[in-house]
């Protein structure tokens, strides 16, 4: 099973069924986290779970919360929808959330999880797994957690080596993911800066106990990432990038039909190539960030 981790404003309904159509494989999704909003779980997120587009996807719905009366909403509200799995969100790094003790914000506050393991009785129909960081600001809170973890029937723990305020860079500890790999009751899953064939087998070889590893920047900015690990064969970048833009038009095409005018579709389309600069060279990627018309976003797309 491979594991592709949920980003915000990249991962949505419609990626996820292209790129399933377009590179198979036995890949398990995650949504972008379905959080509170006003009191109530946000419409906008729901939609993204329940779209049509998710048909035939394994796709599974991600959570985020404070505490136990947000989580017991949200439950509610996937179960109505039809889930059988959550994902708990314990590890989003940005301090909208994390100021609101979501995310990795609630691995200071133990107390808030106390509850946990009660209400993953009360929703028993569920499959609990959990994508954390080791903690807000000190690399290992995780150790405060993880006894309460292990009183759950979990499927994985999915762990991003890092910190919430190292963001997305900085040094990953590797040291901590031994920790928690050999502490937790659940599998564990590596996350964080996996972006060739070659790195996963390294993750793999380092930490050949573990369940499989989880990426998101990796697969996007290279969406055969995974197809080329199991092959044991690496793609040529001309053929990567060209089989990058096949998956590109399904999306455009899908945003040109469902949304209004150029500006609407380029901040849609956009952030497809957010991760992808490596990739597609610095002069094409700086290329398409400047591009303000369909005409020109398209005149700067890179060729294979």
């Amino acid at each position: 099973m491979h594991y592709i981790a949920p980003l915000q404003g990249h991962t949505d309904a419609v990626w996820r069924m292209w790129h399933s159509r377009e590179y198979g494989g036995n890949n398990r999704y995650f949504t972008p986290f379905i959080r509170i909003e006003k009191g109530e779980p946000r419409a906008r997120d729901l939609r993204d779970y329940t779209s049509a587009l998710n048909e035939g996807v394994n796709v599974v719905p991600q959570v985020i919360f404070s505490g136990a009366d947000e989580l017991r909403l949200l439950l509610s509200e996937v179960v109505a929808a039809g889930a059988t799995s959550v994902n708990l969100n314990m590890g989003c790094p940005f301090p909208l959330q994390t100021s609101r003790c979501r995310g990795a914000g609630i691995l200071e506050h133990p107390e808030r999880l106390e509850a946990l393991p009660a209400i993953a009785e009360e929703f028993a129909q569920l499959k609990f797994s959990v994508k954390m960081r080791l903690g807000l600001n000190n690399p290992t809170s995780w150790r405060q957690i993880i006894p309460i973890l292990n009183r759950i029937r979990l499927e994985f723990v999915a762990v991003h080596p890092r910190t919430a305020r190292q963001q997305y860079s900085g040094e990953l500890y590797m040291d901590a993911f031994q920790g928690i790999a050999g502490e937790s009751e659940a599998p564990a899953i590596f996350n964080g800066d996996i972006r060739t064939p070659a790195e996963i087998a390294a993750v793999i070889d380092r930490f050949p106990g573990i369940a499989g590893v989880m990426t998101g920047r990796g697969i996007l900015a290279r969406p055969s990432l995974y197809e080329e690990y199991d092959t044991g064969c690496e793609l040529p970048v001309s053929e990567r990038i060209a089989r990058m833009l096949r998956l590109h038009d399904h999306i455009l095409d899908h945003y040109s039909k469902t949304l209004c005018g150029d500006a609407q579709i380029l901040s849609k389309i956009k952030p497809f190539w957010e991760y992808a600069e490596e990739e597609i060279g610095h002069k094409t990627f700086k290329a398409i960030k400047k591009a303000g018309t369909l005409a020109k976003y398209r005149a700067a797309l890179p060729r294979p």
